[in-house]
């Protein structure tokens, strides 16, 4: 009976779950660039005129400069630290992508840093910071400042077995934090390793209306589908208020604009008007008394323009889409309940961009946070967020990560090393689906892994 359906949809019936539907290649609108190079994630939206790329390269001449440390010849671009986990916007987001763990534990982490808290919550309802160490632990620092821990990562193997029999083996992470320079790590600590996500179409997800985000949510899983999707509502800096957060793997960030602020101060030191106060929590006397960069250490014009600059980067498009595979694998992914989380369409509303505006897009991510059971669970509570819970991710351009950022490490902590590992660490509102796929042939999986691919 399967088959069957699998069939139907892929001889027309219900195009938007198996078959082609029109114009789906354009997976950001007309900001859609078709790029399968090294570049594929860093250009810019196709619909911007050409005046408007000026501002674009401005603000991408910062994402990947290197800030020092103060003071320095170069005012413009110091103030790096006291300590820090990267140097530059794109040590982390290489080409504007994915970052990637450590494969072992001789390899310090760059594109993984690590969140860390206490129980509790801070004034607005987020995460309560360590009073020693802070909200993330720093493994860098500048000169004559001490470094706040060393953090490395083992790899656990965890046994599975396919429906068919065909073994595989996933793998969990499992942090150690080696000298800490400011006393021991409380045993209650929460630590949650993340890897640094992809920043192009950031601006098409903030131009979603609210109300289309809330098209998907249902909180008390009213319709007995087993998806209870819900907003995360946090603090915006800007606004002074509380709104629906959706960047961040606990979509934790409200806007882009608050998301780069955020990097800038907590992965790289530099102050903002958003964040003005060093990152140095009380006790680090050396990181107190270290000479700064100004304040702002990144003034407004530098911070728009990375924020211009991130908002307009455009969205790699579909290749493949109407491959009779592909075509398959969608009609199997809409069949074993993906895209109940990974939604695949929206249309953008009003923006600051005309560009953005009025945009059907395929993010194939409903930004609402999902229940994905204990496997993946970092037991750290984030706003609304509990452990189990996370932002779905968007999946346009997933299958290029191999081609721009050379790896094939998924989830929010890179353990996944493919996509069909990926699957299989779903647990919770996801668990329905990994059972599915599961139970899958080995040519359904494999037409399922290659949708995926084509995205």
């Amino acid at each position: 009976m399967r088959r069957l359906v699998v069939l139907l949809l892929l001889a027309g019936c219900g195009a938007g779950a198996g078959g082609y539907e029109v114009g789906e290649e354009l997976s950001g609108g007309e900001t859609t660039v078709f790029d399968v190079t090294r570049e594929a994630y860093s250009r810019a939206a196709r619909n911007l005129s050409q005046e408007r790329r000026d501002p674009f390269f401005v603000g991408n001449a910062f994402f990947n400069r290197n800030w020092v440390a103060a003071p320095s010849s170069t005012t413009g671009v110091d103030g790096l630290g006291p300590t820090f986990n990267a140097t530059s916007c794109s040590a982390c987001h290489f080409k504007d992508g994915r970052g990637a763990p450590p494969i072992g534990p001789d390899e310090k982490p760059l594109g993984l840093l690590v969140r860390i808290s206490i129980a509790g919550q801070d004034a607005h309802g987020g995460p309560l910071g360590e009073a020693r160490y802070g909200g993330q632990l720093q493994n860098g620092a500048i000169r004559g400042v001490a470094v706040e821990a060393d953090v490395r990562v083992h790899w656990e193997e965890v046994p599975g077995q396919y429906g068919d029999g065909e073994a595989y083996s996933l793998r969990r992470p499992i942090i150690e934090v080696r000298d800490p320079a400011f006393g021991a790590l409380p045993e209650d600590l929460l630590m949650s390793p993340r890897v640094a996500p992809a920043v192009f179409g950031l601006g098409l997800l903030e131009a979603i209306d609210e109300a289309v985000l809330l098209e998907s949510a249902d909180e008390g899983d009213a319709d007995g589908d087993g998806i209870s999707g819900r907003p995360n509502r946090v603090w915006d800096v800007e606004k002074q208020g509380v709104v629906i957060g959706r960047f961040g793997w606990k979509a934790n960030q409200p806007s882009v604009n608050q998301q780069n602020a955020g990097a800038f101060n907590g992965d790289m030191g530099i102050t903002s008007a958003l964040f003005p106060e060093e990152n140095c929590p009380a006790g680090q006397d050396t990181c107190l008394g270290a000479p700064n960069g100004g304040g702002p250490e990144i003034d407004a014009a530098k911070l728009e323009a990375v924020t211009f600059y991130a908002r307009t980067l455009a969205v790699p498009g579909r290749r493949d889409q109407q491959d009779e595979v592909v075509l398959q694998g969608k009609a199997l992914f809409h069949e074993a309940g993906c895209a109940s989380c990974h939604r695949p369409s929206m249309v953008t509303a009003a923006s600051s961009l005309p560009e953005l505006e009025g945009q059907t897009i395929y993010p194939y991510s409903d930004l609402l946070l999902h229940d994905m059971g204990g496997g993946l669970s970092d037991r750290r509570p984030d706003y609304l967020a509990d452990g189990n819970e996370w932002r779905t991710p968007p999946l346009w351009g997933v299958g290029l990560v191999p081609t721009v950022n050379r790896h094939s490490n998924y989830l929010h902590d890179g353990r996944a090393r493919g996509l069909a590992e990926a699957i299989l660490w779903h647990g919770g509102e996801g668990g329905p689906s990994r059972v599915a796929f599961e139970a899958m042939p080995a040519s359904d999986r494999a037409a399922l892994i290659r949708f995926l691919e084509s995205l």
